[in-house]
């Protein structure tokens, strides 16, 4: 998604140049949240300022809210149908095959040192000991800071397209989103604690909507058992099926939980958090950067992903029914990814051969 704002943004419409749309996937790939939807909003705050990002944001999240909506209430329906569960089968073993091809893809972005290998090792190991995942994020980046105390990090360089100041505007926002909140608080509690997980868990998604399967399974399935592990394995599958990333499968746990209005509030809250990121670190971005504390804490942060990863895999094969034909199912979509072959085409063709399976 990100190569294709890239082509629209600098190709096509030349908004923004090279330079400055490399700092906005730094600065997006750098904060917690979805990366392809904060990279939209980047580039409406370069054009538009705080209202282009929101007008961004809102057009590149809308048709996959829509879309998971609509699926949501459809699932709802036929879940229990001969057909759907089949097909639904099918899916759970190939989504354990996504989450562990994204362990891997992450594995090779981030393991580039022993260091990163041990510090993924420790939060792997804690997160199957249940250590909640934010105690394990804010260990990782302590450990990082200490396994590479005196090496240097190349200076960061300031950018040459500097941005003007978006307090103003950010704390405005944020004085509605506090008050929304507080209305939720006194009249429905049940959506109030829904939105205070959403939050919490896209504000600890450093390095890209995959990184927030982790933290969802342990909010949603382990700790608050709102929703059994194979019915949060067919959220994550129809998320795939939308052109939204990974993390509207929030709109799907809303859903089932609260309705048409648990889906509103649970997206919002997935969502509003990555967007006052944006806004608010996108004209200090250059600061923090040049920051080797900031990076070094970062640097273990996003290896702690693997680990996590690498946990939840299993614990999401665990609620798999295996026989022969799931093993094969969740082989062949493992191998396709590992040939590069698009996610959607992976899960629609899963999804048909598993009708006739199953």
């Amino acid at each position: 998604m990100i190569a294709h704002i890239r082509e629209l943004a600098v190709g096509r419409k030349r908004w923004l140049d090279q330079e400055a749309f490399r700092d906005g996937v730094a600065l997006c790939q750098t904060i917690p949240g979805a990366t392809a939807m904060q990279m939209a909003a980047y580039v409406g705050l370069r054009l538009q300022g705080v209202r282009g990002a929101i007008a961004s944001y809102l057009g590149f999240g809308l048709p996959a809210f829509l879309l998971m909506t609509l699926l949501s209430v459809l699932y709802a329906r036929t879940h229990s149908l001969p057909a759907v569960v089949a097909v639904f089968s099918g899916l759970q073993a190939i989504i354990v095959a996504i989450v562990a091809s994204a362990a891997i893809s992450f594995g090779r972005n981030s393991l580039t040192r022993w260091q990163h290998g041990l510090v993924a090792l420790m939060a792997a190991g804690l997160f199957g000991l249940a250590v909640h995942p934010v105690l394990i994020l804010i260990l990782a980046a302590l450990l990082s800071l200490a396994l590479h105390n005196g090496q240097p990090i190349p200076p960061q360089t300031e950018p040459r397209t500097p941005m003007p100041s978006t307090t103003l505007p950010l704390l405005f926002l944020l004085a509605a989103a506090g008050a929304g909140f507080g209305l939720l608080v006194f009249f429905r509690s049940g959506l109030a604690q829904l939105a205070l997980i959403m939050t919490r868990v896209d504000l600890m998604a450093f390095g890209g909507g995959f990184a927030s399967v982790p933290l969802l399974f342990h909010e949603i399935v382990e700790t608050h058992a709102w929703l059994a592990a194979p019915t949060f394995l067919d959220g994550i599958a129809l998320g795939q099926l939308t052109p939204g990333p990974i993390v509207i499968t929030a709109t799907f746990v809303g859903y089932l939980l609260h309705g048409l209005a648990g889906a509103f509030v649970a997206t919002t809250a997935m969502f509003l958090p990555s967007l006052l990121l944006v806004i608010g670190t996108a004209p200090y971005f250059a600061r923090l950067r040049a920051s080797c504390w900031f990076n070094r804490a970062i640097d273990g942060v996003l290896c702690s992903f693997v680990g996590l990863l690498c946990t939840v895999s299993i614990r999401l094969a665990l609620h798999v029914h295996w026989d022969w034909l799931h093993l094969l199912l969740g082989a062949a979509a493992f191998g396709a990814l590992f040939k590069k072959i698009d996610l959607l085409w992976v899960v629609l063709a899963g999804g048909t051969v598993a009708i006739f399976l199953f």
